[in-house]
């Protein structure tokens, strides 16, 4: 019988594998039946789940099961529900602990944890028989007192509360005895005297039930009201606080820390408040995980603390990192925990330890590369108990960059030439060259080299040295040069007129087919020499616009008779010398871009140079960056082109990437890339990447584009395997497979099926909605077409890679002959109580859908008894409440057209028996008395185990047990008690239990007291006949085992003088064959043999032999191969056998 348990929490909360968990905390009395039940939901499960019951740590329960512990497993086939009953059977106060359910299904597991606390059941005070008594005797006189006083009272006497204290007879008072106390605290020799003083007449029940009240007491503590719990947990900077309870509210206590005094601080704060004496730990660390004490004098109370240190995870991702040869390369991360331990680690490549370095701050650590290499290229790991993060390290060749170039000189004879250029590097040492020719240093030509910055200083220049000078770094292929022009000015008078003239330098580099090209931003200053006499007036003009004009500078011996005259200062302007005039723009912006005319005009005519001033500058940045798909460690990038390119063409793009949140871009290519889409790669799964892109042109380089929106590399998964056909039918074919072997970040969203004939190349979608299930049945398909099928799996990634049938699928009906697949438990008697459930659930195979009929001992079954469920692949016998008329043979017959199978599964209905009949005492000597009885009338259903045999002393009438399952319908009752007469009941027992009711004996057994006036008539003494000839009361049965599991057959034999038993197969004598196991227990015969094979069947025999005669019985044992069914476990009918 199983009782309701109380719990001290609420409903818990669902998650995981679990539909329903056990209650966190269960309390019982002893005695009492638990049950304890979990619910797993296993739609999404591949397999069947495995349930474990442990409890503490390791102790698996599953071993225990027995009359102690019951497991049991049932199925709901519509809801996909597996439902776990675990029932603790009369529980005792062994069975309090920590119990922990575990459920496995493949690569899913979940677990819960529950607490069991078995309390005493309070026992009733066992009052003492004389007091009782006398109690009794006293309510008795009261009772009689009033009567007598209220029939006799005086008709004017007031009806109020009679006082009959006057009446009764002073009765001293004497303190009751407790007979169980006096026995306990007696010598055994003293049991007799002790129960005969007392009235005490079955000494038997008595040494029983003195037994089992010696229990051993556990040792109280004189010091402690309650103890420190025998363990803590807690996690670590966490506070805990011990707490005990002592006797004494004023005695002191002190606290060990394995074995050493605690002093009071703020780390550990002891208080004591009345009876309760407490010990705080505030912020505790692993130092504090140790065994602690609690001390009042000579007493102590022990416990241990287990700091739980929580896993340390990363709160700052490794950034990825872009570097040339030799710079320095700091890998940071930051953790949850200061001085948390940070494993560090390359797969890809062993590096050289002397060059790395790790520095540890707080919550921040830090791999250093102090000079990378080519060498250390490469993925980084960072790796702490809670975390993972890594970095990629890409390493490029140092390149020199030139950072300001030489600019062509033009001077004039006695000057000085200085060529000055700067690179990026300042170690880069260099030669500078004339026309190929190394220039060595002399008293006039100085080289320096200051920083990055290198100068060639030409003093007193001369027309010798006018040429082009070159400066190459050592070490690079690399080369910048510049033109030395000489001006050689010569002046002649000629006193007449000449007209103006413009003499332009076409031979520089600048100057190209009359255009100018100039970089934005920097400065452009333009010579142009001018002839004439008198002197020319010079006018620049824009366009149509004159925009500056400069007059009448001479020409003649006189240097300084010239006058500048400009329409606006500043930035653009017009700066004249003899016979120069300087056009200087100051800062080139996109809006100086033009046709611009130089103008000169005297009297003696006049002259014109058009020019074209072009302004180069760095393109705009590219626009529009997106990312079109991702993959599993790549992203395809695309951007518009930018929509000024500088004036010069584009050359092309360099991107960049970085992860979000961090500030440090990593380079994704060295060399421009001119397509404006290109695929990243070398990303992290799952992680958010954003995107740059620079435009380059001949100029340099543009600013950054606007950065993508964040994206997320994530791969779909592979194909779905070992998809294969499950059933067809003429319209429909179903399909089963497994998941992917990998899914990645991206999850799994659902599959896709898809079908197409035979030689078409068109795939129709067979399910609208995802299918999240493994399975799917593909409806509407034409009878007789050979159809192709695949899967594929979905998620936020996109489709996966197909998995494809190997050939195509032929939709029409397979035959397949029945076959009903009985589980094993239901091949022998299937045994159940009145009033329980049955529900038998027997499997079966065939195409198309069988037929399946059930019959209860050749005759159709009465649906109003029995419920009867079919489906396709099985069939259910379900009777909601068994009774005794559901006994019988029921046979399951499975056709379909003109075949079928049938099983037959014998159900027996089982009850407690009636009592035994004609229960009397036959006989009655000194201080034992023989019973006999006849069988009961109804037994139940099944044998009769044995007999429960009782006596009463006709004064107390309390009843004490005599025999427990006795088997024959006699007994003897022994150790009866002179001078008492006795009367006895038994009750029936079979697989059910006791009887209802017993059979009281229809005479008494009086022990009569010895003495000489005491007559004893004894019967003449017969001796009895007790010699027989073997015969066996019990024959073998023929039986059908399977090869590999042991079996045994059995008999049973009487006869007198004992007989000798002799084993044969196939009429030979087995003998001391090991395989056989032969066994005589009370006439009870038994052959056991052990794992039989398919050459162990035959006929059997048995042979009783005495020197009266011989008996012989034999049977057929029929020994068959496995199966595959047998083979498997037959356990889906989710019923066993009592």
């Amino acid at each position: 019988m199983s009782f309701p348990f109380f719990t001290e929490s609420g409903s818990t909360e669902l998650s995981g594998l679990f539909v329903e968990k056990p209650p966190q905390s269960l309390v019982a009395v002893t005695g009492m039946d638990l049950i304890i039940i979990a619910k797993v939901d296993s739609t999404t499960l591949t397999r069947k789940p495995t349930m474990k019951w442990l409890k503490g740590k390791w102790l698996d329960l599953g071993s225990k099961a027995g009359k102690h512990m019951q497991f049991k497993e049932t199925y709901d086939r519509n809801t996909k529900i597996y439902t776990y009953e675990m029932k603790i059977i009369k529980a005792v106060a062994g069975d309090s602990g920590g119990y922990r359910c575990e459920v496995t299904a493949k690569d899913k597991c979940d677990s819960c944890t529950f607490e069991i606390e078995i309390q005493a059941a309070q026992q009733e005070a066992q009052a003492d028989i004389f007091s009782a008594f006398k109690r009794v005797v006293r309510l008795v006189s009261l009772t009689l007192c009033a009567l007598y006083l209220r029939t006799h009272r005086d008709a004017g006497e007031d009806d109020g509360d009679l006082d009959f204290s006057a009446l009764l007879k002073a009765v001293k008072e004497e303190p009751p005895i407790d007979v169980w106390e006096l026995l306990k605290s007696a010598h055994p020799s003293e049991y007799e005297k002790i129960a005969f003083d007392h009235g005490i007449t079955d000494l038997r029940g008595m040494l029983k039930r003195l037994k089992k009240m010696k229990v051993v007491e556990p040792k109280h503590s004189e010091a402690f009201l309650k103890r420190l719990e025998s363990c803590y947990s807690v996690e670590k900077g966490k506070k805990i606080v011990l707490r005990c309870e002592v006797m004494d509210p004023d005695v002191q206590v002190k606290w060990l820390k394995n074995g050493q005094e605690i002093k009071p601080s703020a780390k550990y704060v002891m208080e004591a408040v009345g009876n309760v004496r407490t010990l705080t730990l505030n912020r505790t660390t692993l130092a504090d995980d140790a065994a602690y004490e609690c001390v009042v004098g000579e007493d102590k109370c022990f416990t241990e603390v287990f700091v739980k240190e929580p896993p340390v995870t990363i709160t700052k991702l490794m950034d990825d990192y872009h570097v040339v040869v030799g710079e320095r390369v700091e890998f940071e991360i930051e953790v949850s925990e200061e001085g948390a331990h940070v494993m560090w680690s390359d797969v890809e490549l062993q590096k050289d330890s002397t060059n790395h370095r790790i520095k540890k701050d707080g919550k921040k650590h830090t791999l250093i590369i102090q000079e990378a290499t080519l060498a250390d290229i490469g993925m980084y790991h960072a790796w702490t108990n809670g975390g993972h993060t890594k970095g990629e390290l890409e390493v490029e060749e140092k390149q020199l960059e030139v950072l300001q170039d030489i600019a062509d000189l033009t001077v004039k004879a006695t000057d000085q030439a200085l060529f000055k250029c700067e690179v990026s590097d300042d170690k880069v040492t260099g030669k500078w060259f004339k026309d190929g020719v190394e220039v060595l240093p002399s008293e006039r030509i100085k080289m320096t080299h200051i920083g990055r910055f290198h100068r060639l200083l030409i003093e007193d220049v001369k027309p010798e040295d006018a040429g082009d000078y070159t400066f190459v770094p050592d070490g690079y292929a690399l080369s910048i040069s510049a033109k030395l022009n000489f001006l050689e000015i010569k002046v002649d008078y000629v006193p007449r007129q000449d007209p103006p003239k413009i003499h332009l330098d076409t031979t520089g580099n600048m100057v190209s087919q009359n255009t100018i090209i100039v970089v934005a931003g920097n400065k452009l200053r333009l010579d142009v020499e001018i002839t004439g006499e008198p002197a020319p007036t010079v006018v620049w003009s824009k366009g149509d616009k004159v925009s500056i004009k400069v007059t009448s500078f001479p020409l003649g011996n006189s240097l300084s008779s010239y006058q500048v005259i400009s329409e606006t200062e500043g930035r653009v302007r017009v700066e004249a010398r003899k016979d120069l005039s300087c056009f200087v723009i100051e800062g080139a912006e996109r809006e100086d871009e033009g046709n611009y005319t130089i103008c000169v005009t005297n009297p003696a005519g006049e002259d014109k140079a058009m020019l074209f001033v072009k302004i180069v500058d760095v393109p705009d940045p590219p626009e529009n960056v997106r990312c079109l798909s991702v993959g599993e460690d790549c992203a395809t990038m695309m951007w518009d082109p930018p929509v000024f390119d500088g004036g010069a063409p584009l050359k092309g793009y360099l991107m960049e990437r970085k992860k979000k949140g961090s500030s440090r871009w990593t380079k994704l290519n060295f060399d421009v890339y001119e397509s404006n889409s290109y695929e990243a790669k070398r990303m992290i799964e799952g992680v958010m990447y954003e995107m740059r892109v620079f435009a380059i042109n001949s100029i340099g380089m543009s600013q950054p584009s606007l950065t993508s929106k964040p994206f997320m590399p994530i791969a779909p998964t592979s194909e779905p395997i070992r998809l294969t056909v499950h059933d067809v039918t003429d319209s429909t074919c179903t399909l089963k497979w497994l998941a992917p072997e990998k899914i990645g970040a991206g999850g799994m969203d659902g599959y896709v099926i898809e079908y197409c004939k035979e030689g078409d190349t068109e795939w129709v979608v067979a399910n609208q909605e995802l299918c999240e299930r493994q399975g799917y049945v593909v409806r509407g398909l034409p009878v007789g077409e050979k159809i192709n099928f695949r899967v594929k799996a979905v998620n936020i990634a996109g489709q996966s890679p197909p998995a494809v049938l190997s050939q195509p699928v032929t939709i029409r009906e397979i035959m397949e002959y029945p076959k009903i697949r009985l589980p094993r438990e239901l091949r022998t008697k299937y045994i159940r109580r009145v009033g329980e459930k049955i529900n038998l659930t027997i499997p079966f195979q065939g195409k198309p859908r069988p037929v399946a009929i059930w019959y209860k001992d050749g005759e159709p079954i009465d649906p109003k008894m029995v419920n009867v469920r079919n489906s396709n692949v099985d069939s259910i016998l379900f009777i909601r409440e068994a009774e005794r008329a559901h006994s019988g043979t029921y046979e399951l017959v499975l056709q379909i057209e003109n075949m079928e199978d049938r099983a037959s599964i014998v159900l027996r209905i089982v009850d407690k028996p009636g009592p035994p009949m004609k229960l009397r005492v036959t006989d009655v000597w000194g201080f034992n008395a023989a019973l006999e009885w006849a069988p009961p009338k109804d037994d139940g259903n099944c044998d009769i185990t044995g007999y429960t045999i009782q006596k009463a002393d006709m004064k107390t009438k309390e009843w004490f047990t005599v025999y427990d399952h006795n088997r024959r319908t006699n007994c003897t009752a022994s150790d009866l008690v002179m001078g008492n007469e006795y009367m006895f009941r038994a009750f029936s027992e079979n697989l059910c239990g006791l009887s209802e009711e017993a059979c009281l004996s229809k005479n008494t057994a009086v022990i009569a007291k010895t003495g000489v006036y005491l007559e004893h008539k004894r019967s003449p003494y017969k001796e009895k006949e007790i010699t027989c000839v073997p015969k066996f009361t019990q024959p073998l049965v023929d039986r059908s085992v399977v090869a590999g599991y042991s079996t045994a057959i059995s008999c049973a034999v009487k006869g007198f003088p004992k007989p000798k038993i002799v084993w044969m197969k196939n009429k030979m004598i087995i003998g001391e064959d090991p395989k056989y196991l032969m066994r005589n227990y009370q006439g009870v015969l038994t052959l056991n043999i052990r794992k039989p094979g398919t050459f162990d069947g035959g006929k059997y025999s048995c042979m009783a032999v005495n020197e009266l005669g011989k008996d012989e019985v034999e049977c057929k044992v029929d020994v068959r191969s496995k199966s595959r069914g047998e083979e498997r476990d037959d356990g889906g009918g989710g019923a066993f056998v009592i």
